[in-house]
């Protein structure tokens, strides 16, 4: 970052409602990669998932809460960001995907479209994804429509639905969901005047896979999702007219020797020129490079390379590409490495921040 604007990283954290569960971290790459703490927030159950929208200074957190009826539900909690000293101030909360009786509908992941028109929540115990309505302040308004998937998978695991995340396609028209629990991806449109999920279509991976998160090249030619439980990666090439997904391979995230039943797969993430994909591994306790040719979509392995902690659950590459940040959970620890834009290849840089529980985290910069 140059001296007219600052780096600042937000993570969410597995947490009480008396715990510090967001945190906001300023990062300084002119110092190798060095983490200061700026401000921690209490009073959200497991946020662990957030959404940065820099340009209008705001955070969005997902969290969870008690219905009443002795089952568990969503919500969302927004704040302003003072980027100048990375303060957090709580603007409201909303609660989302409501849970009848002893039900859980607590989400996993959280989403907005670039005109903070939208945002999106997955429900993964409860098998739905949420579309909320925003105001002209950027504030979440309502849930105003819920697409609920049925079925179930082949494995444990997958007893019923679990959406898992959902990513707008690069022009938007289109937003993808993985299903772990039913190994695939359904893609939706969001219908502005009716304020709809309207389905579009689906595609399937393997068997057990367990689709969790995906993410699409730079150049919007080709998508790739990280599979929980079989510990693969599958690649497809995408119509963007269309908005449909070409299968083009699949590769395992881990090293011959290492059996995928002792290992998970979480977080999945481009270096900023699309050349190389990191994939992280919990059991392993790794992050896995691979070359990208982005004609084909084909992976080629690099290295895998140990992510000093367990259980990295989430994982960031920064905005100008230079470093890679991992949120171990059981490590209790954000890991800095450096990233080679050449080779792709990940070097730790000796910088850690300890913090409890954390599993994600996003980056930001922000004009001074």
């Amino acid at each position: 970052m140059n001296e007219h604007s600052k780096l600042l990283l937000f993570t969410g954290s597995y947490a009480s409602a008396a715990e510090n569960g967001v945190q906001v971290y300023e990062f300084n790459g002119e110092a190798g990669g060095t983490l200061d703490l700026l401000d921690s927030v209490e009073g959200i159950i497991n946020p662990t998932f957030v959404n940065v929208d820099a340009a209008n200074h705001r955070l969005y957190a997902i969290g969870e809460k008690a219905n009443g009826e002795g089952g568990k539900e969503g919500e969302v909690v927004s704040f302003a960001i003072d980027p100048q000293t990375g303060k957090l101030t709580e603007l409201n909360r909303i609660s989302t995907m409501p849970a009848l009786g002893a039900g859980q509908t607590t989400t996993c992941h959280i989403n907005r479209d670039a005109d903070s028109e939208y945002m999106v929540v997955c429900s993964y115990h409860g098998g739905l994804v949420g579309l909320i309505t925003m105001d002209e302040n950027g504030q979440p308004l309502q849930l105003i429509d819920t697409a609920v998937h049925t079925g179930k998978g082949t494995v444990p695991g997958q007893e019923k639905p679990h959406p898992h995340s959902a990513i707008f396609s690069p022009d938007e028209r289109y937003l993808f969901v993985s299903d772990l629990g039913l190994d695939l991806i359904r893609s939706y449109r969001i219908n502005r005047d009716q304020n709809t999920l309207e389905a579009h279509g689906e595609t399937k991976v393997q068997p057990g896979a367990g689709p969790r998160h995906f993410v699409f090249h730079p150049d919007g030619k080709s998508a790739y999702v990280i599979n929980e439980i079989d510990c693969t990666v599958t690649s497809f090439l995408y119509d963007s007219e269309a908005g449909t997904l070409q299968t083009a391979g699949t590769i395992s995230t881990l090293p011959q020797d290492f059996p995928a039943e002792k290992n998970s797969c979480a977080e999945i993430a481009f270096s900023k020129d699309g050349r190389f994909l990191y994939g992280s591994n919990r059991g392993h306790d790794s992050i896995v490079v691979y070359a990208v040719n982005p004609d084909t979509a084909a992976l080629t392995l690099v290295e895998h390379v140990s992510t000093r902690g367990g259980h990295p659950r989430h994982f960031t590459v920064t905005p100008d590409g230079e470093y890679l940040i991992a949120a171990n959970r059981d490590g209790n620890n954000l890991v800095v490495f450096s990233l080679d834009t050449v080779s792709g290849r990940l070097s730790f840089t000796g910088n850690t921040a300890e913090l409890s529980k954390p599993v994600c985290v996003k980056p930001a910069v922000f004009p001074l």
